[in-house]
């Protein structure tokens, strides 16, 4: 780095503005750091030209052009295939396929309005038939299936019932219209009627044998085995068999309604958790306009209090668990569960929460001890980044602008998403317990029983099997997702990227004002957010269409990646973990050069190519100055955000446990109290990161904006600079500090 500094022969003057050694003999009282204070902004020609002085510049250029123009263009174009998508999916849709179970001729149980409107659970006839690999296959037991309005609670053969004064009990579970004018044996062949009904429990909205074990041995009722209505006895571990194949399906979907039925009875006071996350975060970052120092530090303070706590916590719950029993057993013993809380009766759960917490908290004491310099120079940054954001206190309101954009992407994506993998028709399969030439060949219910197939198989039914389609639509649905979800990362970073050029031109338009803040314009968030979308739509677009096709392939490999876990070859892993760790860093990338391109665009107009380059030069030419100041106030940024949600995440995790006596009895009872907290911990940050991304803007932009004043001017009364004098003293000193630990490296 000696080589790329200024030589000996080049004064400050030669260099213009762009190095404080001539601040000597221009600001008294500030000595002349040493050239090698510099030593970052590299003048050699390899990271582009620095600026020259201009007296006409005076922040973001108002007198601008349209840019990248055919990027433009695609959007508005991919916009209008988007919103034809939505229309298409909205037609050919119906969501009811997830919400409610279906029979074997693909009519909704429970559905208002319907036949089965009273009739809410799913019934099949011989759920021994679930046990077969069809259902892995076809996702569909080889059964008939028909919705009950409740499961059955006796235990009865149709041998039996038939003649008798159960038959009309036994009626209800046979199919729909269904006359005794038959046989038994034609009954029982054509599938009128099930063989044998098992006393039951609904799970899912579908009926399940009552099985329990009673000292070790299965049972239903009081029987170990029981009559399958053809004559023959069974083991009772049958039944649990084909239960088990039906049910593996439905345990994800049971787990979902479990967490839907916590949100219902928890909504209210998720949201007030929010809302006393947005305070939170509203009155420390008032507090850091005025208290910027203090705040900093009762922030770090408060977080290393708040992780200790945490740790103290586990430690306890760990001590409390010694000796009770199924306390000791291993996470690797216990597998994955459904019921979440079963992981906190382990003694090991809480000593990895504990190892977890340890090793954050002793690396955040690391970094501050050896970041406690560049801490004091961070702070004066964050300083003037609070008497920015205290001249536009607009700017606070704007991730709300930011959140309801987004909000209104994630429905449409969502809504469409879900419209689009449930507009499938529904495919019927014959199905037949014994070996048949047409047996899984699509059919149809209504012709079936005179068709040739029904001659070939007798005893074969056409049932309902799943939802699909051979049309060409359904044959696009796979790209129509992908499309999906390649809007949803277009648009989002769209927005996103939208939010930060206004917040730029924003705060540019503070920091190039020579008397702050008479010098300001009227309303620079509003002026910064017309001129973003009037001429730089076309380059907001092509930043966030860069880094939405990054993400969409990341995405592709997270899906690679999960199917390729059953296979044994190592090579293809070890190039999936390679190509992933490749993508992401890449998507870092393309993240932080966005956003500094977009900095330069804000202030100068230009197209995307163009600011990303001045902006990655004007960086590189200030390398140190971005390792010093950058990241180091980043960082304290994610202090606050882990400051607040760590506060609110204990308040909620302590509300919702019934732990809080004064509230004790308002708290709702939930399946899984981790439901509403990490609800709240996730809001809560997305909610603190917000707030802080206006200051995290702001810091940037300053940065960038002092950078260029730098290079511009040289303090003197002629070309002075447009940075206050606590900023310039403070950066200036902290500048000339790393160059000196520099030059020693060196």
């Amino acid at each position: 780095m000696g080589g790329a500094g200024p030589g000996p022969g080049r004064g400050a003057a030669a260099r213009g503005a762009s190095s404080p050694a001539g601040l000597g003999s221009r600001w008294p009282g500030h000595p002349s750091p040493p050239a090698a204070a510099m030593v970052d902004e590299r003048k050699d020609g390899s990271y582009g030209t620095p600026q020259k002085y201009d007296p006409a510049f005076r922040g973001p250029i108002y007198n601008r052009g349209c840019t990248d123009i055919i990027c433009c263009v695609f959007l508005f174009l991919a916009i209008v295939g988007y919103v034809a998508v939505g229309i298409i999916a909205w037609t050919h849709g119906d969501p009811r396929k997830v919400i409610y179970p279906t029979d074997s001729r693909g009519q909704f149980c429970g559905q208002k309005g319907t036949k089965n409107e009273n009739k809410p659970f799913l019934f099949y006839f011989n759920i021994v038939k679930c046990a077969s690999p069809l259902v892995l296959l076809e996702f569909q037991c080889p059964t008939p299936q028909i919705c009950v309005e409740k499961c059955p609670s006796r235990y009865l053969t149709y041998l039996n019932a038939h003649a008798s004064e159960d038959f009309e009990y036994y009626k209800q579970y046979c199919l729909p219209g269904f006359q005794k004018n038959k046989g038994v044996a034609e009954v029982l062949r054509d599938g009128d009627c099930p063989a044998v009904l098992i006393p039951s429990k609904p799970f899912a909205q579908r009926c399940f044998p009552a099985v329990h074990a009673h000292k070790g041995i299965l049972m239903v009722g009081n029987e170990t085995t029981y009559e399958d209505g053809l004559g023959s006895r069974k083991n009772i571990t049958e039944l649990v068999e084909g239960a088990k194949k039906a049910s593996g399906i439905l345990e994800a979907r049971q787990l979902a309604m479990r967490i839907f039925e916590d949100y219902t009875v928890s909504w209210y006071w998720i949201i007030i958790g929010l809302i006393i996350a947005m305070v939170l975060s509203l009155l420390f970052i008032i507090l850091l306009r005025f208290l910027a120092g203090i705040m900093v530090w009762v922030m770090i303070v408060m977080v290393i209090l708040v992780l200790g706590y945490g740790i103290l916590h586990c430690y306890m719950e760990y001590a409390r668990l010694r000796g009770e029993a199924g306390s000791d057993v291993s996470l690797v013993d216990l597998g994955f569960q459904t019921d979440f809380r079963v992981y906190l009766h382990l003694r090991q759960t809480w000593v990895a929460f504990m190892i977890i917490l340890s090793i954050v908290e002793v690396i955040i004491i690391l970094l501050l001890i050896f970041l406690r310099k560049r801490i004091l120079i961070a702070i004066a940054l964050i300083k003037e980044a609070s008497r920015a954001v205290g001249y536009v206190m607009c700017s606070l309101l704007y991730p709300l602008v930011t959140f309801f954009l987004l909000c209104l992407c994630i429905a449409y994506w969502a809504s469409t998403a879900i419209f689009l993998s449930t507009s499938n028709e529904a495919v019927y399969k014959i199905f037949n317990e014994t070996s048949c030439p047409v047996a899984g060949k699509t059919c149809n219910p209504e012709t079936f029983p005179s068709s040739n197939e029904s001659r070939l198989c007798p005893g074969a039914h056409c049932q309902f099997a799943f939802y699909g389609g051979e049309s060409t639509y359904h044959r696009a649905l796979l790209g129509l997702q992908i499309f999906n979800v390649f809007m949803f990362f277009w648009l989002a970073n769209f927005v996103l990227a939208l939010g930060q050029v206004t917040l730029a031109g924003a705060f540019a338009s503070y920091y190039w004002a020579m008397n702050k803040p008479d010098d300001l314009p009227a309303f620079p968030l509003f002026s910064a957010f017309g001129r973003a979308l009037r001429y730089h739509t076309g380059s907001l677009a092509f930043g966030s269409l860069l880094l939405a096709i990054v993400q969409v392939i990341r995405v592709i490999l997270e899906y690679l990646d999960q199917r390729l876990k059953a296979a044994e070859n190592k090579f293809a892993k070890f190039l999936m973990s390679c190509l992933k760790c490749c993508f992401w860093c890449l998507e870092k990338f393309i993240k932080f050069l966005n956003r500094n391109a977009y900095i330069m665009i804000a202030i100068y107009g230009t197209n995307f190519c163009t600011s990303a380059r001045n902006a990655f030069f004007l960086l590189m030419r200030n390398i140190i100055r971005v390792a010093v100041l950058d990241k180091v106030t980043d960082f304290l940024f994610l202090l606050g955000k882990l400051l607040i949600v760590g506060s609110v995440g204990i308040l909620a995790f302590f509300f919702f446990t019934h732990r809080i006596r004064i509230v004790q009895d308002t708290a709702p009872s939930l399946n899984y109290y981790w439901v509403p907290v990490v609800t709240v911990v996730i809001g809560s940050y997305l909610i603190a990161h917000g707030f802080f991304s206006v200051y995290g803007m702001c810091v940037d932009t300053l940065f960038l904006c002092f950078c260029e004043d730098l290079e511009r001017n040289d303090g003197s009364q002629e070309r002075p600079y447009f940075m206050s004098p606590e900023l310039r003293d403070i950066l200036l000193k902290g500048s000339a500090e790393e160059g000196k630990r520099a030059e020693v490296e060196e």
